[in-house]
């Protein structure tokens, strides 16, 4: 141990300005020689000299990297890799405290016992150090140096919810790309630091970082030596790593080492935890706060006086135990793990025959296993490179070359350019050797450029996945507070200073796809400011547009052309809608405003044009008391309403307030009332669409095909969802309403109680099959009793008879004309309005059947002859369940022509019940009578017409 000239101890914190005093002592002296802990940060340092000395007196020397200038006076190097007894003025060792580190420990330590400069020597570290150099070097002086800027715990924190000018620290590759590829989704991108990068890639990264590309970078615990970085927050994503030999946790000075990058110069930094780290407790965040550790008790040695004589000496030499009670036998490093294996095989311990053999092989034991493929693997390696040089003096060249050559290619994904890189780390070390190949400068240069190709290659994959570089391009501008040129194409699309950044739907901004919401943020902040001109041109462009480019949906949207503008809402009532536009809110009030005005006079107008019927309704003053009531009804129906529903009002209408109401369109039906007109599809649409949303329902029904006569019902869907469509569920299928009252018409000329058969003109109008048919009735009301007969060839032509097996889906009658009138709602003499309401008992005599003509067998049948079906259909309402009537039953009361009551026909007996219980009953047709005229809108009064004295 020399000891010769000033000796000091710069300990302290990080973020104290050691590396920068250090640079600036030895450059005060003539030559100097500064010790780093890693070829990252040797480069670093060697570069900020070369600006203040220029390169021709600095070197850098790194195991795989290798700058001599002719008059060198300042070396910079990796610990492993100082010159030793050159006589320098000044040395300087940083991270002193690595002395304690399992794996490189012993090389600190031999430098801090025995590297010394001839007028100063410097260790610069942490201050839990200051024990064992006290001990170890009792000339030592301290200095003390304080944190430029507090440093502050803040818990855990999502990666989502961090803040630009953070770093995120991983302990292995693969958690750093996850947390690079997780940033990149969601804050735009990251610069990604390792210490396998090599200074090239590294350099590129950092820039990336420090000159505002991107916000946040991703790192594993390389940063903690010296690197300086604008970071204004360090997380831990792991609080544990596997140091080579097992997973465990990092000492709080550890972690202090990491989280101190935090807070540049005099700017305050803070720490925390992120992702699946769990939090710190209380004595380690006062630990790294205060700057306050456990000191250093033992640090790892490794004797470096070597026997050279024979194998067995210098692996003895090698293992020798400390002698002083601050020192402990560092475990068993790589290199001597080679030196034992390759010693045990009798090819090469037959070539070790004296000391410079035993000198070649250590050498070549120490070359770094950077490939970390296997432990075989190296030392097959290292085997093979003592061979050539023992036997030949040198690696063969073509051999070498052929190894460099395989891996000189720039293709492949990061993982593939990181082993390549590893690959040609092995090809420098040996180039940078003496002696080891033939013409050293050129392989030195040569393994050199490929390291920069691969790098470059690696810097651009790591880009291309973890940096966003349309999002980069576009805070960089916003930064520099440069005016951004957005352009909208005829399609919608948006650039932004040529990047693609999503499109314009309407009055709202789309991201792209490809980003994610935390990278719409950052988009939406460069874009909108730009395309605020856009929007008030589209604002001004929608507001003139015709009503033809706007239409809405039938979920309520509305839209211009094939854009979603905005939305309906319930209004006052139904044929009031309210609007809802879909504007973005950095478009502006004004902007929102026009479009909102120019929605509703849209659908303002689309309900006054289809609804003018009902409007006209409303504003008729004529209209008063039960009328105006009865119209008022209708019109909250929007035109469509079933007979049931306001059956005693019907019956309270007199003749001329019904003729009021037939003047704007009115149609009393058997079963539904109804202004024909609105049964068009375009009404119909509206009308559904209106009704849903004053029902407040999430989903609305769609329209029907338009022009079908009939259609399936659809199980859950109720008769309100039918009758606002036009149509009346029977059975499996639902009738539109204005076929059903013509279907209504011709029953009322059938004998429902004896019998009748579905005639041609009732198949046709309903567009229906006989077993289509049979369904409907049923649905009505009616029992279909099945029967067979030979068929009889008919006297007039098939064209004239009508063909029964209409398919149910041809269109009748569309309503986009208006249906036709029942015949009877304006009888000539209409008869006496009697009770309608079928019993809701058994009548006292018991109706007798009579057979119908069909039901005869034909004389003389043919049993070959062709066999026909038909149906005989009677009135079979079905008896009522307790708790009220279902859907086909008969309804109680006595409201003439309600739903589901029976048709006044052939064979009806009328009656209430009170004359009913008094004895036998006798029907006839009575005069008119003024005072009790029939009401022409009973839908049985042609049938009463015909009812004749059958006692």
């Amino acid at each position: 141990m020399r000891d010769a000239g000033r000796i000091a101890a710069v300990l302290g914190p990080t973020n104290t300005g050691k590396t920068h005093y250090a640079i600036e002592r030895m450059l005060a002296h003539r030559t100097g020689v500064i010790g780093l802990p890693l070829r990252l940060l040797a480069r670093e340092v060697y570069d900020r000299i070369v600006a203040l000395r220029g390169p021709s007196v600095v070197a850098l020397v790194t195991g795989e990297e290798r700058i001599v200038p002719e008059r060198v006076q300042y070396w910079v190097c990796t610990v492993e890799a100082m010159p030793q007894e050159i006589g320098a003025d000044f040395v300087a060792i940083d991270e002193i405290q690595l002395c304690a580190d399992p794996e490189r420990g012993h090389v600190f330590t031999n430098r801090l016992l025995r590297a010394r400069g001839l007028h100063e020597t410097l260790f610069l570290g942490a201050e839990t150090m200051r024990p064992a150099i006290a001990a170890l070097v009792p000339r030592a002086q301290f200095m003390r140096r304080e944190r430029f800027s507090d440093l502050s715990y803040t818990g855990a924190k999502k990666i989502s919810r961090m803040k630009p000018r953070s770093a995120i620290v991983g302990f292995s590759v693969d958690s750093v790309y996850a947390m690079a590829e997780l940033i990149r989704r969601q804050k735009g991108g990251c610069a990604v630091v390792m210490g396998a990068l090599s200074p090239r890639t590294r350099n590129a990264q950092v820039d990336l970082y420090q000159n505002g590309d991107v916000d946040f970078l991703v790192a594993t615990d390389a940063i903690g030596m010296g690197l300086n970085l604008d970071v204004n927050h360090v997380a831990f994503s792991a609080t544990t790593k596997f140091d080579g030999r097992r997973m465990r946790p990092l000492a709080p000075n550890e972690l202090a080492q990491i989280a101190g990058r935090a807070g540049r110069y005099m700017t305050p930094g803070t720490f925390g935890v992120t992702g699946e780290a769990p939090v710190l407790d209380d004595e380690v965040v006062d630990a790294i706060e205060q700057s306050r550790f456990t000191p250093i008790r033992k640090l790892q040695w490794r004797n470096h006086e070597l026997q050279f004589s024979r194998i067995d000496r210098l692996i003895a030499s090698l293992e020798a135990a400390p002698q002083d009670d601050w020192l402990a036998r560092a475990r068993e490093a790589d290199d001597l793990a080679a030196l034992k294996r390759l010693s045990a095989q009798a090819e090469v311990a037959a070539r070790l025959s004296d000391a410079r053999d035993v000198m070649l092989l250590w050498d070549i034991c120490r070359v770094p296993d950077f490939r970390g493929i296997s432990a075989e693997e190296h030392a097959g390696l290292l085997e093979r490179m003592f061979g050539f040089i023992h036997d030949e003096g040198q690696v063969p060249e073509p051999w070498f070359a052929r190894q460099v050559a395989r891996i000189d290619r720039t293709d492949g994904d990061i993982d593939t350019l990181s082993k390549r890189l590893a690959y040609i780390r092995t090809w420098t070390y040996c180039a940078q050797r003496s002696g080891w190949v033939q013409n050293e400068t050129h392989w030195r240069g040569e393994t050199r450029a490929i390291e920069d190709r691969l790098s470059d290659a690696l810097h651009e994959r790591l880009t291309q996945r973890f940096v966003d570089r349309r999002t980069s391009v576009l805070l960089r501008r916003l930064k520099q507070k440069e005016s951004l040129v957005a352009d909208v194409n005829d399609k919608g699309e948006v650039t932004v200073e040529g990047e693609m950044i999503g499109r314009l739907e309407g009055f709202r901004f789309r991201q792209d796809k490809t980003t994610t919401p935390e990278e719409a943020k950052t988009v939406r902040a460069a874009s909108l400011a730009a395309l605020a001109p856009e929007f008030h041109l589209r604002a001004d462009r929608f507001y003139n547009a015709p009503d033809t480019e706007i239409d809405f949906t039938e979920q309520g949207g509305l839209m211009w052309g094939d854009q979603a503008v905005g939305k309906l809402v319930k209004g006052a009532d139904p044929m009031k809608p309210g609007v809802q536009a879909f504007v973005d809110d950095e478009a502006g009030a004004d902007v929102a405003q026009k479009v909102e005005r120019r929605l509703q006079h849209f659908i303002d107008r689309k309900v006054a044009a289809l609804f003018e019927p009902l409007l006209a309704m409303s504003r008729d003053e004529s209209l008063t008391g039960l009328t105006r009531g009865f119209a008022y009804q209708l019109v909250e129906a929007l035109g469509v309403i079933p007979r049931g529903a306001v059956a005693q009002d019907v019956k309270a209408l007199d003749q001329d307030a019904r003729g009021l109401l037939r003047k704007h369109g009115v149609r009393f039906g058997q079963f539904t009332i109804f202004l024909p007109l609105l049964l068009k599809p375009a009404p119909t649409r509206l009308r559904l669409v209106l009704s849903s949303l004053y029902q407040g329902k999430d989903v609305f029904p769609e329209s029907p095909p338009p022009g079908l006569v009939t259609i399936p019902v659809i199980e859950g869907i109720g008769q309100d969802v039918y009758t606002a469509s036009g149509y009346r569920a029977a059975g499996t299928r639902a009738i539109r309403i204005d076929m059903l009252e013509r279907l209504a018409d011709m029953l009322r000329a059938q004998d429902t109680r004896s019998g009748f058969e579905a005639t041609a003109d009732m198949l046709s109008i309903t567009g229906m099959t006989l077993e289509q048919f049979v369904d409907l009735m049923q649905g009505l009301g009616y029992a279909g009793e099945r029967g067979e007969r030979p068929k009889v060839k008919p006297a007039v032509p098939a064209s004239a008879a009508g063909d029964p097996e209409t398919p149910a889906e041809v269109p009748a009658d569309p309503p986009s004309e208006a249906p036709a009138e029942t015949p009877s709602e304006t009888p000539e003499t209409p008869p006496q309005e009697m009770p309608v309401e079928p019993p809701t008992e058994t009548p006292a005599e018991p109706p007798v059947e009579v057979p119908s003509q069909s039901d005869a067998p034909a004389p003389d049948a043919d049993p070959a002859a062709e066999v026909e079906v038909f149906y005989t259909f009677r009135w079979a309402p079905k008896p009522r369940r307790e708790g009220g009537a279902q859907r086909g039953k008969r309804p109680q009361g006595k409201a003439q022509g309600k739903p589901g009551g029976k048709p006044q026909g052939k064979g009806r007996k009328g009656g209430n019940r009170d004359a009913r219980d008094k004895g036998p009953k006798t029907y006839q047709a009575r005069p008119d009578r003024k005072k009790d005229r029939i009401d022409p809108d009973n839908p049985f009064a042609a049938a009463l017409m015909g009812l004749k004295d059958k006692s």
